[in-house]
């Protein structure tokens, strides 16, 4: 099975950058993202129309690069998740993660027996259709698999603990437009019960060696959140980073005098 470069850099305490996909959905895309240099792409099927038929040809396109494509699906289920694997997902991102016995159950959703519950098909998509030990495909798997806990309620917050303490868990998440709605000051990103927050999922991460994740549009802002301690850094997302990019370009056009 292929190596996960990403699970890889953050369990030796390194850094891993990224970006997220959930507007363009061409072929080209992952080898865009893979050329500017980004090391892994979160493809969302949360906040998307996105099927399981397009996020099979979107991990079939990342294949062919260093990316390391990783899929949010809609919800936690067993069913979304374990599709998402067979069709290529290298990593999960589980949305709306609360409490300790939802983060095991995630990780048994995303391994194979006896440490999960993965139900079992090879010589598919995800082991790129090629023979060979199933045992050895299976272990591989167990070992390859990021998974990705999105903390994004107030009471995913009091858990966080409990949750990075989960064996399977490599990261948390902060989802901070959510986390923010949850918290009843949505959007406030300065307040400072946002910022405790914030405080305390990392500082649950670096007790239990899990790696904090933190996404923006704001470079700024992302390095900063490195210098804080955040290890999985999301640049995000594709339309915005369009739209962005697109509007300062105009922008300085009209400026010309």
């Amino acid at each position: 099975m292929r190596e996960n470069r990403v699970k890889r850099a953050l369990q030796g305490g390194g850094i891993s950058v990224g970006t997220m996909m959930l507007e363009f959905d061409t072929s080209g895309i992952p080898r865009i993202a893979a050329a500017a240099g980004a090391e892994f792409a979160v493809f969302d099927m949360e906040h998307t129309g996105w099927s399981i038929e397009t996020i099979k040809r979107l991990m079939a396109a990342s294949r062919g690069t260093d990316l390391v494509p990783i899929v949010r699906p809609p919800a936690g289920q067993y069913h979304f998740v374990a599709r998402l694997l067979d069709v290529g997902a290298m990593g999960i991102v589980l949305p709306m993660m609360e409490s300790a016995s939802q983060a095991q159950e995630a990780v048994r959703f995303t391994r194979y027996p006896p440490a999960g519950c993965r139900g079992a098909a090879f010589n598919v998509a995800h082991d790129d259709y090629q023979p060979g030990d199933v045992a050895a495909k299976m272990r591989s798997a167990n070992e390859e698999r990021l998974l990705v806990a999105l903390i994004e309620t107030a009471q995913g917050v009091e858990r966080a603990d409990e949750i990075a303490a989960v064996d399977g868990v490599d990261v948390l998440w902060i989802g901070q437009f959510d986390l923010t709605n949850s918290m009843g000051i949505p959007g406030q990103f300065t307040h400072p019960d946002f910022q405790r927050a914030v405080a305390r999922v990392l500082e649950a991460c670096q007790r239990h060696g899990k790696a904090g994740g933190f996404g923006s549009l704001d470079v700024a802002e992302l390095q900063a959140r490195r210098k804080q301690g955040f290890r999985f850094l999301v640049y995000t997302a594709d339309v915005w980073i369009y739209q962005q990019a697109l509007r300062q370009g105009l922008a300085a056009v009209r400026e010309v005098k």
